[in-house]
């Protein structure tokens, strides 16, 4: 399974990275290919290709912020998770989306 995903809290410095380096490191212990952005004060980091995107199989935004070039993901399913919730228990978020997106 394929997932892209944008984190993104106020300041970007610290849950941001965090967010995305836990649901990345889960997806690898799961099984799955998880690429994640993160947005905030240091701008776009490991910006998401448009053909990462199409290539998805759904987008989790672990966020409650306003995402930037949300339009990229227009026809993909897309979750929003909290932020915390994405550093706290990742693989259980992960597994949660998937079965959602399964329809389980």
């Amino acid at each position: 399974m394929k997932i892209v995903g944008i984190s993104a809290c106020p300041a970007g410095l610290a849950h941001t990275p965090m967010a995305a380096k836990a649901l990345e490191k889960a997806g690898q212990s799961l099984g799955y290919d998880v690429k994640m952005e993160q947005q905030g004060s240091m701008g776009q980091v490991n910006r998401i290709t448009q053909e990462e995107a199409d290539a998805a199989d759904f987008v989790i935004i672990a966020s409650d912020q306003k995402i930037e070039q949300m339009d990229s993901f227009k026809n993909k399913k897309v979750i929003r998770m909290d932020i915390n919730l994405c550093i706290k228990a990742p693989k259980a978020v992960l597994s949660k989306c998937v079965a959602a997106v399964k329809g389980e």
